[in-house]
């Protein structure tokens, strides 16, 4: 809700604005406030409570507000409108092949960031044995079932090891996502040009009959 809330309410404006605004604003203004919300995310220490994410969740729902809106129109905007149902879907195709090669992505980094804090941390209790194990049911959120198995002498220990390593691999990954919405914020304003979008959208010239 902290995210999807400010969509809601900044989509729309941000829609509006596509009229007025260059689309360069809305795309690299938006991503930088997702950066920003980003990088307050991606601060956290092992005693932050959930409210810790709120502002940053916030910053990064008014930045996807004002960029989705300027993203979809600038897609059918640099082609003729007869390319526009292609440009719409190659849009959405490249949204669709950015989540999924974002959250593979991203997961790896995560649960390779928890194994390697773990690891030290677990040295010399009986989940060293297993750390690898643990380090799935901890970024997977099973790290109750996973404790289970723990020595009851070995337990505070472990849960405090596990609770390090998922906030330092929260942190890491949402310092990676700055970095890549950073790039995104540079490259919204560098590389959008006006004299890019389509005026007229004429018709296409039909081929020309192939010679005898």
């Amino acid at each position: 809700m902290p995210v999807t809330g400010p969509i809601l309410f900044v989509s729309p404006v941000s829609g509006r604005l596509t009229a007025r605004v260059p689309v360069r604003l809305l795309l690299g203004t938006g991503l930088a406030f997702v950066t920003v919300g980003l990088l307050l995310m991606g601060n956290l220490s092992d005693s932050s409570g959930w409210t810790a994410l709120l502002p940053g969740q916030i910053l990064a729902g008014i930045g996807i507000g004002l960029a989705t809106p300027g993203l979809a129109s600038t897609a059918v905007g640099v082609v003729r409108p007869q390319l526009s149902g292609m440009a719409s879907g190659a849009n959405n195709t490249a949204r669709q092949l950015g989540l999924a090669t974002g959250i593979a992505g991203l997961g790896s980094i995560f649960q390779s960031k928890i194994q390697s804090t773990l690891t030290p941390l677990v040295s010399g209790t009986s989940a060293s044995s297993h750390v690898h194990e643990l380090s799935r049911a901890v970024a997977s959120g099973g790290t109750g079932r996973a404790l289970q198995a723990v020595p009851p002498a070995d337990r505070d220990k472990v849960v405090h090891a596990a609770h390090h390593a998922f906030v330092t691999g929260f942190n890491t990954i949402a310092l990676v996502s700055v970095a890549v919405a950073a790039v995104g914020s540079v490259a919204g304003y560098a590389l959008v040009r006006s004299r890019d979008f389509v005026a007229g959208g004429g018709p296409v010239p039909a081929p020309e009959p192939a010679q005898a």
